[in-house]
């Protein structure tokens, strides 16, 4: 199983948006340093929540600071986008990482419906200009003119984009699923996916939708354990060295994020609501050793990666920076040997 980290880092302070930024690509680099085979990069506008807002910009700035490790949009919110315009940005990311993309698409939140609101971009429309995008992408790319006529975007240009893909045809894309029909709709075509899930078992039963699926749809074995090990799936842990610290000085960062975020948005503060009435912590707490086989077991579902947010809320970079290094001397060497059940069985 490959491991990654998610960097999600708040600011809440203008004031410290340089001094987060900073720590962000200090995290980077140290996943790079301790042998994480990716980074994945989140995206929210105008609130604090995702400090570096922009991650194709950031994206670029990886590619420089870095040299071995996978750079991975989890997700770009694709539907705020001019399609020409991403399209050149990731085909630039994509020359100067050296192939190191992983382009993970959704349509947008709709828990921020500020984004929308500041683009300009109905949310309504958020599903249809996504689709569209993501065509005009793969057609960009691959295509030797730029001519699309569609509901949104109508262009003919008897020019290629420029610059082309270093990775051909195209970067990996992945898109995001959230709900079992998003995942059945992509595992009928064999695609690999995103996914977020808090715990193994419901990391599973995704994976299971996921082989039910494109099993209905006539897709061989082969292909369905070559999509799943393609696919990513999201995790927020708050990690320390006991489960003493990690509870009572780990968990209330994450309390605050949820406080914070859910004062921007109702649909947010409902999503708190819900997972704090469960009896279980809301998010995986405590050492490398209370963790470590939710992660075995995670790693035995097949699903080929898990992207790892450390930092959440106010919490200081040492923290977080801790965490990282605990996970891959005592977590990662775990889960790396595991051998996945194939599709078959």
């Amino acid at each position: 199983m490959r491991v990654g980290v998610f960097l999600f880092h708040e600011s809440r302070n203008p004031s410290a948006d340089a001094q987060v930024i900073d720590e962000a690509v200090r995290e980077a680099k140290l996943a790079e340093e301790e042998g994480m085979d990716a980074v994945f990069l989140a995206e929210h506008h105008f609130d604090g929540n995702c400090v570096y807002v922009d991650p194709p910009t950031f994206a670029a700035a990886l590619a420089m600071a870095t040299s071995r490790i996978k750079i991975g949009f989890a997700v770009l919110q694709t539907s705020l986008y001019h399609p020409l315009r991403i399209a050149e940005q990731i085909s630039l990311i994509d020359n100067l990482s050296k192939g190191r993309l992983i382009v993970g698409l959704g349509r947008g939140s709709m828990v921020n419906l500020h984004e929308y609101s500041g683009y300009q971009i109905d949310p309504d429309s958020a599903q249809d200009r996504f689709e569209e995008i993501e065509q005009i992408l793969l057609q960009s790319w691959t295509s030797e003119e730029l001519k699309h006529q569609g509901k949104y975007w109508n262009f003919d240009v008897p020019m290629m984009l420029r610059p082309r893909p270093y990775t051909k045809p195209h970067p990996q894309i992945l898109r995001s699923v959230a709900s079992e029909g998003s995942i059945s709709a992509q595992a009928r075509q064999g695609r690999p996916v995103l996914m977020a899930a808090a715990t193994a078992a419901g990391a599973a039963r995704n994976v299971e939708a996921y082989r039910k699926a494109a099993r209905e749809a006539g897709l061989s074995f082969d292909r369905i354990d070559h999509a799943i090990a393609e696919s990513w799936v999201s995790r927020t842990v708050v990690l320390a060295p006991t489960d003493e610290e990690a509870h009572e000085v780990g968990l209330p960062y994450f309390r605050q994020m949820q406080t914070y975020r859910a004062a921007q948005s109702s649909a947010f503060e409902a999503m708190v609501a819900k997972s704090n009435a469960q009896p279980a912590p809301p998010v995986l707490c405590g050492s490398p050793e209370s963790m470590v086989e939710d992660f075995v077991e995670l790693a035995r579902t097949g699903i080929g990666g898990v992207s790892i947010r450390f930092r959440t809320g106010p919490m200081p970079a040492e923290f977080s920076r801790r965490a990282l290094q605990l996970f891959m001397r005592d977590i990662a060497p775990r889960i790396r040997e595991v051998a996945p059940a194939p599709a078959a069985s």
